[in-house]
């Protein structure tokens, strides 16, 4: 049961003060402090404020609260969203403290907006409101369009920027648009409410609902990169900063995928049989179409881009059934999905070099006679995004293709598991050129960094480690979900 709360209980948004203090110092430090240690004094104070909002985020575990009027909620499904913002957070500022200093990055603005971004998704995913939902989906966006332009020296990181802001902007347009009308014929901007009054018997779903509910899922479709509102993510993904790749294709999609859930599982359940289709067709049109397009990726950030849209459509595979299990098996996904995506893209910073990215297969051709342990852990990660046991992609793919089954979308499951075979393909091309090609042209000696190694150490141990013993990764997903059976 929630407990409305009337007055202002900041004790309950505790993390989020955290995230946006640390956020105002580092701007003030990058403003006032010197020129030659202020990239090292902002990192420090990002990786200080995120474990400290890290830590009392925890302590909302079993929470169970609506403040702020009803704008904001305390639940463990917002918690446990709220808590992987921050691990995206801590990973991508930790390995950003070698990278932004090596590619010239504004250091001081960019740990700020990577913390701006990072409060806007705890935002999103604990509002019950659409306004408050529109608002973090702003602080997030507005930063992250910031951030994909941050490399000045190389134009495409500025039309990444451009090009992330017009859709960005055109499908928030359709977000807002649609919030409107389940407003005109709801009443409510508040999700419970709506949820009450479509279940109340009262309420007959009219065209302009319909409309409505379509361009919510324009809208969120474009933030998680599915078909087909994907054409900005692999232009964008290989043109920004790889630090923030790695921020836009774990704690975006995540942050995206938990309101998209909470929305669609509160308010508008009832009505599954109507969006759940289109769902199916968006989740088989996402996972063929970024596998297929991957195939010819000769660029491996450019592949990891078409890769990100297939796993989405995995993602959707449950979506679409609409009970406990898929929806637990969502999240134990997304948390799964996070390391292996920033353990991938630590190693295609490791292997890059100022103004030039090294991004292409042939640079990583011979790689295992170089440098084995670099390649090793790189086979780890693709072979975990391909979902080969017992790293804990499989594991991740697993809980959802036998919620499919069990849910009796049999076809969908069949393509699901197809398209997972044909993922294997340009997975191993990456791991064949690393161990079975010859180098060719100028070696260059990997971007060594303490940091870089914390971060793939710790992207290992949790691939290994969900891999091998999921169940209390599941429960915890489970318990984060209860909210909505």
């Amino acid at each position: 049961m929630v407990v409305k709360i009337p007055e202002l209980a900041f004790g309950f948004i505790i993390p989020e003060i955290i995230i946006t203090l640390s956020a105002v110092i580092t701007l003030l430090l990058a403003a006032f402090g010197r020129r030659e240690s202020v990239g090292a004094l902002t990192g420090a104070v990002a990786l200080t404020g995120a474990g400290l909002a890290m830590i009392f985020t925890c302590t909302l575990w079993d929470g169970s609260a609506s403040i702020f009027n009803n704008l904001y909620t305390i639940d463990n499904f917002g918690t446990f969203f709220k808590g992987l913002a921050l691990i995206v957070s801590l990973l991508v500022t930790l390995l950003s403290l070698r990278y932004a200093e090596r590619e010239n990055i504004i250091k001081g603005e960019y740990y700020s907006l990577l913390l701006f971004g990072v409060l806007g998704m705890m935002i999103m995913v604990s509002s019950t409101n659409f306004i408050t939902i529109f608002i973090g989906l702003e602080v997030m966006s507005i930063a992250v369009y910031v951030l994909c332009g941050l490399l000045s020296g190389n134009p495409r990181s500025v039309e990444a920027s451009l090009k992330y802001f017009l859709l960005g902007a055109f499908a928030t347009a359709f977000l807002l648009y649609g919030m409107a009308l389940i407003y005109a014929t709801t009443g409510s901007l508040d999700i419970r409410e709506i949820a009450d009054y479509v279940a109340s018997g009262n309420f007959k779903p009219t065209p302009m609902f319909m409309i409505g509910l379509a361009m919510l899922i324009v809208g969120f479709g474009f933030k998680t990169a599915s078909v087909p509102f994907h054409m900005w993510t692999p232009d964008v993904y290989q043109g920004a900063p790889t630090s923030i790749t790695a921020y836009m294709a774990t704690g975006i999609k995540a942050a995206a995928f938990g309101a998209f859930l909470r929305v669609f599982y509160t308010a508008f359940l009832p009505f599954l049989g109507e969006w759940s289709g289109i769902l199916w067709l968006i989740a088989v049109a996402t996972m063929t179409l970024g596998n297929i397009t991957a195939l010819v990726q000769d660029d491996v950030k450019r592949m990891l881009a078409y890769s990100s849209i297939a796993h989405a459509g995995y993602i959707l595979i449950a979506f679409v059934i609409g009970d406990q299990f898929s929806s637990s098996s969502i999240l134990f996904y997304v948390l799964v999905y996070t390391f292996m995506n920033i353990g991938a893209f630590t190693v295609v910073i490791l292997l890059g070099q100022k103004d030039r990215e090294n991004t292409g297969i042939e640079s990583y051709a011979g790689l295992a006679g170089r440098h084995p342990l670099i390649a090793l852990s790189m086979a780890i990660f693709l072979l975990s995004l391909a979902g080969i046991p017992p790293l804990a992609g499989f594991m991740g793919k697993f809980y959802i293709l036998s919620a499919a089954v069990k849910a009796k979308y049999y076809w969908m499951a069949v393509i699901g598991v197809l398209n997972s075979v044909v993922a294997v393909y340009y997975y191993l091309r990456v791991i064949m050129a690393m161990y079975f090609r010859e180098p060719s042209g100028e070696q260059h000696r990997p971007d060594f960094s303490p940091a870089y190694s914390i971060v793939i150490i710790i992207s290992l141990w949790a691939l290994f480690h969900m891999g091998l013993f999921p169940r209390d990764f599941l429960l915890i997903a489970r318990k984060s979900v209860g909210i909505f059976m």
